[in-house]
């Protein structure tokens, strides 16, 4: 049991990752502005467009290293 408690303590570090895309998107006075620009996109909109894809990046990542938390658990029952 104790185990199961450091590996759930150190697993929930990871979730803090989860703050980097919500900082970049709420600090708007540093993307906004039209230069440079990608394919004629201002930077105001594939700077926001390439955190999406970042975000998608850093969850999946946060996932996999706290699912191994979730696993290995029923849920609302008996044990078999």
């Amino acid at each position: 049991m104790a185990h199961d408690a450091d590996v759930n303590k150190a697993s929930k570090h990871w979730l803090w990752l989860l703050l980097l895309p919500w900082i970049a998107m709420i600090w708007v006075p540093s993307y906004n502005k039209v230069e440079p620009q990608l394919f004629d996109f201002p930077f105001f909109y594939w700077y926001q467009l390439l955190w999406v894809l970042i975000s998608a990046v850093i969850t999946a990542f946060v996932y996999n290293k706290t699912k191994s938390r979730y696993t290995g658990r029923s849920q609302g029952g008996a044990q078999q």
